[in-house]
């Protein structure tokens, strides 16, 4: 069988010959065939040749390039900066199959593919034309007569003593019919960057607009509410995070102004103001893999702890930890945290600066942890670091942080410390950053985990290492090159 093809607008006509002795007359035929071909390939569709029916019309096969202007709001809401839901009414001719009312149900099942799916519509009407009749919608990408039909639906429709003629039917639109990105698609000047993702911190939805959307900031705001359901605030960074307090300022852009908010991450809840604190809903996995890396009994210094998603699910695996943070706000959430999630008497919180808090707690624990009895301790010891603009300046501090005999190699503390890096390789990048600041080579005895992408060309990175007990400890000398310590693979969750 050979196969010829010719394109025309987003379609293909098809056409499958089967291989035969043409004669003289059927010559003659074919010369027939191929003028009505070239009058049919002036209309959309799919022209099967075959020896038992010689045209047939067939679905559209080529979704990705159709026309999508159908299901698009109407032309004059482009350039609104004030959200006028009455503006998007628009009217369209859907593709109806009318059936008996007591079959659509069973109907329904095998149409999936066929129905028409769109937010806020009914999939099956009333015939207005007769009370025992029920009209399925039909998608007008998919259904164009009653040959678009796949041969399994055929088959169910004759079961059913169903006519698969297709009917007409003018189906009004409005601004509730529309998704997001299709309202802000429209709204927004032609080829610009639409914003339809934000990040849900609890009822708020955080976005971070580009320049070109601000003047439609308000009606962005509006839409991001309507459109998901939970959402009653929305807010727009408007200045970098603090590096002190790790928050930043906010525009409430519609919607109330409440920003105290709970949130559920990881099975735990946590409670705080948004507007006063660092919560970001796209590290959930990473405070997973990092909780995971924990055994009942090991210790957790957790740094900058923010309002406790590292800290507290730790300390429900029955470890101990020690939580800091700088900012007064993230220290009374994260003390009301720990209660609200049963694990106060597991936690002991701190409000110091990091470098206080590595010199002063984390320095007379460690000492009592990695003593003259530390060969009896078979627990670990983590210390977490997820300040990633600033973490790796933090390291300087580890250099003779502790006094006496070092301890076994074994039970030396094992770091994560968070970083970003614009540089092509930035794995490479961060291990000669923190190699830099610890004044040794980490490039044999580090893993470096891929966190997230946060920006283009920017991305934020964990680099996991022992500390080698050269540094931790003073009056140790310590091989630039090629110090004692062993490479530190990367370790293996519980799950």
């Amino acid at each position: 069988m050979g196969i010829l093809w010719k394109p025309f607008g987003f379609s293909r006509i098809l056409f499958k010959v089967e291989s035969c002795r043409i004669s003289e007359s059927e010559s003659l035929t074919l010369l027939v065939w191929r003028s009505q071909i070239q009058k049919l390939s002036r209309a959309p569709g799919i022209f099967l040749w075959d020896q038992r029916k010689r045209f047939s019309v067939m679905p559209e096969i080529e979704t990705d390039q159709r026309d999508s202007a159908l299901f698009s709001p109407p032309s004059n809401v482009r350039g609104m900066t004030k959200l006028d839901r009455t503006a998007f009414r628009k009217t369209v001719t859907i593709p109806v199959l009318k059936v008996r009312k007591e079959i659509v149900n069973k109907l329904l099942r095998s149409l999936k593919r066929a129905a028409l799916q769109r937010p806020g519509i009914k999939r099956v009407i009333e015939d207005p034309e007769d009370e025992a009749n029920r009209l399925i919608m039909l998608d007008p990408y998919k259904i164009i007569t009653g040959d678009s039909f796949e041969r399994a639906e055929l088959s169910i429709l004759k079961q059913l003593n169903v006519n698969p003629q297709i009917s007409k039917y003018n189906l009004e639109l409005t601004y509730e019919n529309f998704k997001s990105e299709e309202i802000l698609k429209a709204v927004l000047p032609e080829g610009q960057d639409v914003t339809s993702g934000f990040s849900r911190v609890g009822h708020i939805a955080h976005l971070n607009l580009r320049d070109h959307q601000l003047p439609f900031k308000h009606l962005i705001g509006q839409v991001m509410i309507d459109k998901n359901p939970g959402i009653t605030s929305a807010v727009n960074k408007i200045n970098n995070i603090d590096n002190t307090y790790r928050n930043f300022q906010m525009e409430v852009l519609s919607g109330e102004e409440n920003m105290m908010t709970k949130v559920r991450e990881n099975s735990y809840t946590y409670e705080f103001d948004f507007s006063k604190v660092y919560w970001n809903p796209r590290l959930s996995t990473e405070h997973s893999r990092i909780t995971e890396l924990l055994k009942p009994g090991d210790v957790l210094f957790d740094v900058f702890a923010g309002v406790g998603p590292f800290a507290i699910p730790v300390a429900k695996k029955n470890c101990t930890v020690f939580a800091n943070d700088l900012n007064p706000e993230s220290h009374k959430w994260l003390l009301h945290n720990c209660k609200l999630n049963k694990v106060d008497q597991k936690v002991k919180v701190f409000n110091l600066d990091g470098k206080e808090f590595l010199q002063g707690p984390v320095r007379k624990e460690l000492m009592e942890q990695l003593g003259p009895l530390s060969k009896e301790r078979k627990h670990s010891v983590h210390i977490v670091m997820n300040l990633p603009a600033k973490a790796i300046e933090f390291l300087n501090v580890f250099k003779s942080l502790l006094d006496g005999p070092p301890c076994n190699t074994e039970l030396l503390p094992i770091v994560h410390c968070y970083s970003f890096s614009k540089d092509p390789n930035p794995a490479e990048d961060v291990q000669q950053q923190a190699g830099a600041v610890l004044g040794i080579s980490l490039e044999a005895c580090s893993s470096v985990h891929p966190v997230r992408n946060v920006a283009p060309n920017k991305e934020m990175l964990c680099i996991t290492f022992r500390i080698p007990a050269a540094i931790l400890y003073k009056n140790q000398t310590l091989n630039l090159e090629n110090h004692d310590d062993p490479p530190l693979k990367r370790q293996k969750t519980d799950k």
